[in-house]
């Protein structure tokens, strides 16, 4: 069964064509700057990327008649006609508390997922723009819509739930929603696997750190608590995006500044975090680089970071009464092993212990805790595109 993957941006897409049942990626690549002049890159398996500087995309219909064009090319195309598309999983970031689950796209769902868009005013629309495109040019093919949030809906209203008065959340959706729930959904599937035991048996702490991150109690497979909130702004500091804070710190520098709330909100979301500490850079690689010649600031930064996420890990062993294993994933958490190593640092307590030599990995499946350590480590790659195409390949074989 072949899945087309397709995560559109209001100016981007990203696509993938696979096959969930072996795993195997046909062909992945990117649309750049869509509307404007067309970047367009396209690898199919085993053989070397093409890249086209200047392709015709003023619209995202164009952007992925050109996926599908290279997708049947004669000479680097990976099938023959798109007859072998079988159905398509469109990534999309919001979901509201509508949905918890993937769901097979239908006009009824369509209206729902825009009424999410003022909860994601920059992702949602650019969703349904790359859902709409591809129901233009593919009218018989199923179409499956993988929420970002959809994970997250287990959580209990003790964990949702804002101390702010009840009618915000009654009449305007205000409550903590939690995002890459189809990463953490992913990883926690993966390390039921390692640990040969079955997901209902196990307490889990996904961390998902990159330059967005997010930290997720995961308890008998179910989401209960989650450190991204309303927006993808909550939680531990990221790459340019500040994380949990003082609320009474925006009324300060708005009145003491002369902001607006568009500028305030351009400070969290892209001059805060690692960035805002360091004045170095959002990429960790570039604090790791700078902390041992003397950056004061850089090794703050860092040290900021691993400070959060380990108190995130504490708060969520205590909720569920326990931890059998410490997820770490994405760019960071699958390529840092100093930040793997800090964070654990000091978790002893709780009977985490790190073998050094085994976390001296970056990208590999793989467990980097002692064999006397009662709560494994967990290095595991993260893949969203194989967990929606998954979904989809689940929904539209019903």
């Amino acid at each position: 069964m072949n899945i087309l993957v397709i995560n559109a941006g209001s100016s981007s897409l990203k696509y993938q064509l696979l096959n969930p049942d072996t795993q195997e990626v046909l062909a992945k690549g990117l649309c750049e700057r869509i509307g404007i002049d067309g970047k367009f890159t396209y690898k199919p398996a085993g053989k070397e990327a093409v890249k086209d500087k200047d392709v015709s995309m003023p619209t995202h219909s164009e952007a992925i008649q050109t996926v599908l064009h290279a997708l049947v090319d004669e000479k680097n195309g990976v099938i023959a006609s798109m007859d072998e598309i079988d159905a398509v999983g469109h990534r999309v970031v919001h979901g509201c508390d509508t949905f918890a689950h993937s769901v097979r796209i239908t006009d009824e769902v369509m209206a729902a997922i825009e009424e999410c868009n003022p909860l994601a005013p920059l992702h949602n629309p650019a969703n349904i723009i790359g859902i709409k495109a591809c129901q233009e040019l593919m009218p018989g093919t199923p179409m499956v819509a993988v929420f970002d949030t959809a994970f997250h809906q287990t959580m209990p209203p003790v964990a949702y739930t804002y101390a702010l008065p009840y009618e915000y959340y009654e009449q305007d959706k205000v409550r903590r929603y939690g995002f890459h729930g189809t990463s953490h959904k992913y990883v926690s599937q993966r390390a039921a696997a390692m640990l040969g035991k079955p997901i209902e048996e196990l307490k889990l702490i996904s961390c998902h750190l990159g330059n967005g991150s997010s930290i997720t109690a995961i308890d008998s497979g179910k989401s209960v608590d989650t450190s991204m909130g309303f927006t993808p702004l909550a939680g531990v500091p990221m790459g340019t995006r500040s994380g949990d804070l003082d609320a009474g710190i925006l009324e300060y520098l708005m009145n003491k500044h002369g902001y607006d709330i568009d500028q305030m909100l351009n400070v969290l979301n892209k001059k805060s975090g690692v960035l805002g500490i360091s004045g170095v850079s959002s990429d960790f690689r570039d604090l790791e680089d700078a902390a041992p010649k003397g950056n004061q600031r850089a090794q703050l930064a860092l040290d900021a970071f691993e400070y959060s996420v380990k108190k995130y890990i504490g708060a969520y062993a205590a909720v569920m009464g326990g931890v059998d294993a410490i997820i770490f994933t994405a760019g960071v958490g699958e390529n840092g092993p100093d930040n793997r190593a800090n964070i654990v640092s000091g978790l002893e307590y709780m009977g985490v212990k790190i073998d050094r030599e085994k976390n001296n990995v970056r990208g590999q499946e793989v467990d980097v805790a002692t064999a006397d350590s009662k709560v494994r480590v967990l290095v595991i790659p993260t893949n969203e595109e194989l967990m929606i195409a998954m979904d989809t390949a689940a929904l539209t074989r019903k």
